[in-house]
């Protein structure tokens, strides 16, 4: 592992700290039932913290999988992996605020999710 490796793991676990907090604020002080403008932030933010915290631990599983060895394109996957992660979160978090999530469109979401992951994994 690199010295830019454990930095950008470093950076990135410090960023989703600070995007924790933000989720914090905004769970405390806004109140989405009223307001769908905090609902979108709530959402948002909770899926930006969520790809920040799961980036550089979805890096270090690929890391540990190749048996510690650093490959070209292993951050540009794993972050393609938490943007998809993040993004099923905020799609779920907005969906439930807005009391239109259910179990065929939750399957449905993730589904879709899996199918993108699959398709750019297999392109080769």
């Amino acid at each position: 592992m690199y010295r830019r490796d454990r930095l950008a793991s470093v950076g990135l676990f410090a960023a989703a700290i600070a995007a924790w907090a933000a989720v914090a604020y905004v769970l405390l002080f806004l109140d989405p039932r009223g307001n769908a403008a905090a609902l979108l932030a709530g959402a948002l933010l909770l899926g930006a913290a969520t790809t920040l915290t799961v980036m550089p631990v979805l890096w270090l599983i690929g890391f540990g999988r190749a048996h510690r060895i650093a490959y070209r394109g292993d951050w540009s996957r794993a972050a393609r992996r938490a943007l998809l992660v993040g993004l099923v979160v905020a799609i779920f978090v907005f969906l439930r605020g807005q009391a239109a999530l259910s179990l065929p469109l939750a399957l449905f979401v993730v589904a879709m999710a899996v199918l993108v992951e699959v398709t750019l994994s297999l392109r080769r």
